[in-house]
């Protein structure tokens, strides 16, 4: 790892342009040889290398792609170093148009819900046109030529063309997953040329395409991982550069130096900040998105900074620039002086859109604001009025009491994307996901709710950014103190990171006895470090939740599924309960989760949840009997939604669909006093029972096979799952059996 670390800083330290994870994998892999060498000396057959025509449509290309740029005489050939979407719609607006954020590829106006199955979409691609060595390098004045003419290369020395994806799925994937499925087709004879310095086929021990595809992930992460443990470079995602070219740039005073940086930074809070002197949100909300290339391309005297690769690194320092802003100057995105909020919303799109909203405290949910949201493109499909019931929330002291903030009117959200079906106890990520609080050079700390699964198997999930500082100390495995601040006081106990995971894992942890599924833990981790500092914030006033006292902060989606009956830190079995706790169970596991907890499960469907087969007739009138006094009780509700042509049921209903009949969970909630605060914690014995289906994590690279996709598809067929038919990335299926506990 340290030969590899120095050689990727050299070679970023070498190239002129940011070096994506893709770049780095083709110097080290191919033997990218530095002092202007490059891969002259590389085994590539260039005459096979894919064409690009500008203006033309073309198969779609990954950064890192090797490519021939065809000229009408002598091909330019390049390696592509930063690509961006650059949707035609954005050119037509004085402004950046808020629906292009996160529009998926082939969406041609807002709101437009037609996905073809072959998309396309508009894109840049910047090729670095000095990387096979002087042989094969064109003179700086007839690149000029190029760029004047703009019929091979546009004005700016770059391709713009109509990236044409295979499908959807294509279109969706991570760059580096792209990368791999290019070098498996387009560059594989040259990946599996015996000249290459070690050829992944004895790396992979085979040629099979999945030994090939796993050894290939492996690769492209420990490369990813030495660009970010390097303390000479800084990534923006998957670019890199070096430090010292990035502060050499903020220290210039000429275009694009500190001082503009500094001015996005503040274009991008002032954009939705409400006009100095009127009264705090007199107008309403506000909500505006800045695109980074346009609005660098708007600065005088920056032409020459915005040509060739030095555009991806303009790109790449003004977007370091702001997160950097977000990181440091605002609280987990939320800028103290102005009440606005600013957040990563597209980070491919026009290169990077940054999201200002005000008043930003409405939509402080504690979610990470460098994490891509897409929110421009959501709004725009369906408006957050048309999302929702337009229910006006009065303050109310025991939903405050869950960490929310207290809010004047607002509209309760009703759909929430990825709610997890019954025993899908191992889908940690999938309710209450890991929300980051501040990163900062010194520490990272997050907030977690914990799930049944942690509870019960004493584990708790680790960022991928604390795993990496981890790895640095050479071992992936090792003993770390983790102190625990509780209402009863604190504790220290000696635990194990495992880091041999995608994000990491602290094994072995005893909780706290009241510890209960969905109690909000802050943790802290200074960097560097082997401590974890783990605590709790208890609730202004205890609330009870049917008939259980909560007593700390907590998340309500994740009490609905893990609290429901049936379930405690030493089982979760659906054996021995009554009828009543049985239909309880049903659609609170496999329901369609809200944001305050509820949750909704197709009517029809409920029989084949809770016996996952074709009841009997004694069963099915003893679950009638029991869903009629659960009604009648006002522990369940009935409501309406509707199902699609595809079979899935959906809610709200929407208008163009049949109308199916849906049962609601609501958490019954009320304000206690802390004097009548009490906890409970179930006991267990031991006997065999029935595990309906559920979704397992994998081990990092692994896949599922098409039988088990096959199964979950037929299982969330079964059960009307209303929120998607497919298996989660990186998850497999485990179809329903017998175990004993």
């Amino acid at each position: 790892m340290d030969r590899l670390r120095r050689y990727v800083e050299a070679v970023v330290a070498d190239r002129q342009c940011p070096v994506h994870t893709a770049v780095a994998f083709n110097a080290a892999y191919f033997g990218y040889e530095l002092a202007g060498e490059g891969y002259g000396n590389g085994a590539f057959d260039i005459d096979a290398f894919p064409t690009l025509t500008l203006g033309d449509e073309a198969p779609a290309l990954p950064v890192g792609a090797l490519v021939r740029i065809e000229t009408g005489s002598d091909p330019l050939y390049a390696e592509i170093v930063h690509r961006e979407g650059r949707h035609s719609a954005a050119s037509e607006h004085d402004h950046f148009p808020s629906w292009v954020s996160g529009a998926p590829a082939g969406a041609t106006g807002a709101g437009d819900r037609d996905e073809p199955p072959d998309p396309l979409r508009r894109e840049l691609l910047v090729p670095d046109f000095m990387v096979f060595g002087p042989a094969l390098q064109l003179s700086e004045a007839k690149l000029a030529r190029f760029r004047a003419r703009q019929k091979w290369l546009d004005k700016d020395g770059h391709v713009v063309v109509d990236a044409r994806y295979a499908s959807t799925r294509q279109a969706r994937l991570d760059p580096t997953v792209a990368f791999v499925d290019h070098l498996l087709t387009h560059q594989r004879e040259s990946l599996l040329s015996p000249l290459v310095p070690v050829s992944i086929v004895q790396l992979a021990g085979g040629t099979g395409q999945k030994r090939l595809q796993q050894a290939l992930a492996g690769l492209l992460d420990t490369v990813a991982h030495a660009l970010r443990a390097s303390d000479a470079l800084r990534c923006w995602g998957h670019y890199a550069l070096t430090r010292t070219r990035i502060g050499a740039g903020l220290t210039k005073d000429g275009p694009l130096g500190g001082a503009d940086l500094r001015a996005l930074t503040a274009s991008v809070e002032r954009a939705a900040a409400p006009p100095a002197g009127r009264r705090h949100n007199v107008h309403g909300p506000r909500t505006t998105y800045t695109a980074v290339g346009p609005w660098l391309r708007g600065i005088d005297g920056a032409e020459p900074l915005l040509t060739g690769v030095e555009y991806a690194v303009s790109v790449c320092r003004a977007n370091l620039a702001l997160a950097d802003f977000v990181r440091g100057d605002t609280d987990n995105g939320l800028c103290g002086g102005s009440g606005v909020r600013i957040t990563l919303d597209d980070g491919f799109e026009g290169g990077g859109v940054w999201r200002s909203h005000h008043p930003g405290a409405e939509e402080s949910d504690g979610s990470d604001p460098l994490v891509p949201a897409g929110r421009g493109w959501r709004d725009a499909l369906d408006p957050p009025e048309a999302r929702g019931i337009a229910v006006p929330q009065q303050r109310d002291p025991a939903k405050e009491a869950a960490g929310a903030e207290p809010v004047e009117a607002d509209f309760v959200e009703e759909e929430l994307p990825d709610a997890p079906l019954a025993d899908e106890r191992a889908a940690d990520d999938t309710i209450g996901g890991r929300e980051y609080l501040r990163i900062t050079d010194s520490e990272v700390s997050w907030q977690i709710p914990l799930r049944l699964v942690h509870l019960a198997e004493g584990r708790l999930p680790l960022s991928r950014l604390v795993r990496d500082g981890l790895l640095l100390l050479g071992m992936d495995r090792l003993s770390v103190q983790l102190e625990v601040l509780h209402h009863n006081g604190n504790g220290g106990q000696v635990v194990t990171a495992d880091l041999t995971e995608a994000t990491g894992m602290l094994r072995g942890l005893q909780w706290p006895a009241d510890f209960f599924p969905g109690i909000r833990v802050y943790v802290q981790w200074p960097r560097g470090g082997t401590v974890f500092r783990l605590s709790t914030v208890e609730l202004g006033e205890p609330v009870e939740i049917d008939g259980e006292i909560i007593t700390h902060r907590y998340d309500p989606q994740v009490l609905t599924r893990d609290g429901a009956p049936g379930s405690s830190r030493s089982s979760d079995s659906a054996v021995g309960l009554d009828s009543r706790s049985l239909v309880l169970r049903a659609v609170r596991r496999c329901g369609l989760l809200t944001p305050d907890g509820h949750a909704l499960l197709d009517r029809v469907a409920l029989p084949r949840v809770v016996y996952a087969s074709v009841p009997s007739v004694h069963q099915h009138t003893a679950l009638e009997r029991a869903l009629g006094e659960l009604l009648a009780a006002q522990h369940l509700y009935a409501e309406t939604g509707s199902r699609g042509a595809d079979g899935q049921p959906h809610y709200p209903a929407r208008d163009d669909e049949r109308p199916i009949p849906l049962i609601g969970y609501e958490p019954s909630l009320v304000a206690v006093s802390r004097s009548g605060a009490r906890h409970e914690v179930l006991q267990f014995t031991s006997v065999e029972h029935f595990v309906h289906g559920f979704v397992r994590r994998l081990p990092h690279g692994w896949e599922p096979t098409d039988a088990q996709r096959d199964a979950y598809r037929e299982h969330c067929r079964h059960v009307g799952k209303a929120d998607g038919w497919e298996l989660p990335a990186g998850y497999t299926f485990v179809t329903a059996h017998s175990r004993r506990r």
